[in-house]
């Protein structure tokens, strides 16, 4: 009786472990965190300013102190570091159209449409790069609302943060 009693108490034990370790492996594996993880390696520190889509898998963060930014796609796992001499501008794109945009040598087309039912918001960055030109980050879309998942809750919250993410473009590019 004793010995049936043991083993089913090392098997108990055993499965608490494995359920455990999964549950840890799938928190540590989580999109978000897979991402910002990715982004610290990338810049070398926290970004001071950050956009993630973890259902794309994708992300970039601004490091002021180091100069550079980073874009990551494929959940981190590939990436790029842009000095801010690199960068060419920034546009917001929603549903499609060109709502603002800064690039270098051109005047700021402002943000001047707010688009509280807009199905998509998108931020295109440009760089001075023959092999990669551009990258593109969705801040929300409708997939994104469904999961709650993304830098922003809303498409109002999306373009703020897509605004601001212009204005510190533009800042960088004078």
């Amino acid at each position: 009786m004793g010995e049936a009693f043991r083993v089913i108490l090392l098997i108990g034990l055993s499965a608490a472990a494995l359920t455990t370790g999964a549950l840890l492996l799938n928190w540590w594996m989580e999109p978000d965190r897979r991402l910002r993880r990715a982004m610290l390696k990338s810049l070398g520190r926290p970004a001071e300013t950050e956009a993630f889509s973890p259902l794309e898998g994708r992300a970039a963060g601004l490091d002021f102190s180091g100069g550079q930014l980073a874009v990551l796609w494929d959940r981190g796992a590939d990436g790029l570091v842009f000095a801010f001499d690199e960068i060419e501008g920034a546009e917001m794109i929603v549903d499609g159209h060109v709502v603002a945009r800064v690039r270098r040598g051109e005047a700021r087309k402002s943000l001047d449409v707010m688009a509280p039912e807009a199905s998509e918001v998108t931020l295109r960055l440009m760089f001075l790069d023959p092999r990669w030109p551009e990258f593109e980050l969705s801040l929300w879309n409708a997939r994104m609302a469904a999961q709650g998942a993304g830098s922003a809750a809303s498409p109002a919250e999306a373009l703020r943060l897509g605004r601001r993410w212009l204005s510190h473009v533009e800042a960088l590019l004078r």
